[in-house]
């Protein structure tokens, strides 16, 4: 009868142990941690806007965790060949995947055919950069503003077009979002590459295109487009006289946000500590006077220092967003 009695205090004893042994040993893993090489997955070939990113971010990582941190480039599928891998690596922060706003919101929020959710089956680790795209016309459209354009869409349903990175890219997607917020009307011609829109833009034979920043300021520049807004709600240092989309004058698209942006994820279940660790290394490189600079200045991108819990919050309200548009826009028809 007497061990009966003692048994509870027995077995919250066992917890209150097995608590301070987890504890322990989740400490002991991030003071330990990293003691071999990180690796980063990206979505994207050698030589490209996010492998540029990466690479860049991987030195200034090394430096700050010293250790190496490698980038491993996987292209092609809409970056499940880099998801995949880091979903079902081992939970203990060596193997991390960079991806963009495109793999991470828009396509989990449009697509029913993922085999992944962003926040279900991956750690956010930390929020890097955000980027921007302007909206260009052709010279000799009619139009100089983006209230003036909507308004030529209302009026005149799929008369113009506009050129994306092929159905289900960033461009594709967010020029839906306008369409579908604003009830203009556009015909979307597909291409393969945000290279082939800029040529053909350039040319002049796309009407109406949304390319990020660095593609799109050289040819306003040149006076081969008209630049009419910048998304997200700060205008480019590079274009100070066009408006952001927050400040153009439609009101459906202030809440439209950036156009992309580039975070980390590491697999379900991480350790807290780890991921506070890497989440701080993040945020001192973006941090660095060198690194703003170069992020602003020449790939355009505003780098970003922002909690785990905070790009959590970040993530949710992109898929809540991207979730919406999904009832009226159909990837595979469009």
């Amino acid at each position: 009868m007497k061990l009966l009695i003692n048994l509870p205090r027995a077995a919250k004893q066992l917890m209150f142990l097995a608590c301070a042994i987890s504890l322990a040993a989740g400490s002991a893993q991030a003071q330990e941690f990293p003691s071999r090489p990180i690796k980063i997955l990206v979505g994207y070939g050698p030589g490209g806007g996010t492998d540029t990113l990466a690479r860049f971010y991987a030195a200034k990582l090394g430096e700050v965790l010293k250790t190496p941190v490698i980038i491993d480039n996987k292209p092609g599928a809409s970056e499940l060949l880099a998801a995949l891998p880091v979903m079902n690596a081992p939970p203990d922060g060596y193997t991390l995947w960079m991806g963009t706003g495109g793999a991470l919101a828009q396509n989990p929020g449009i697509r029913k055919d993922l085999p992944y959710d962003p926040l279900k089956n991956f750690t956010p680790i930390a929020l890097v950069t955000e980027a921007e795209a302007v909206v260009i016309v052709r010279p000799s459209i009619p139009v100089n503003s983006l209230p003036e354009l909507i308004a030529y869409g209302k009026a005149n349903p799929g008369k113009l077009n506009y050129g994306s990175g092929g159905i289900g890219s960033g461009n594709h997607l967010q020029m839906e979002y306008v369409i579908s917020t604003t009830g203009s009307s556009f015909t979307h011609i597909p291409y393969k590459s945000e290279s082939e829109i800029t040529r053909d833009a350039m040319a002049g034979n796309v009407d109406i295109s949304m390319i990020t920043a660095q593609f799109a300021v050289p040819l306003t520049n040149e006076g081969k487009v008209k630049a009419i807004a910048v998304t997200g709600n700060q205008r480019l240092k590079a274009l100070p006289n066009v408006p952001s989309v927050a400040e153009a004058g439609v009101p459906e698209l202030k809440s439209m946000g950036s156009y992309t942006f580039f975070g980390v994820m590491g697999p379900a279940g991480m350790p807290a500590p780890v991921v506070k660790k890497l989440n701080e290394a993040f945020n001192t490189v973006s941090a660095q006077p060198d690194v703003d600079q170069r992020l602003r200045e020449v790939l355009m991108m505003r780098p970003k220092t922002v909690t785990t819990a905070e790009y959590r919050e970040y993530l949710d309200r992109e898929l809540v967003k991207w979730r919406e548009l999904s009832k009226t826009v159909k990837i595979g028809t469009n």
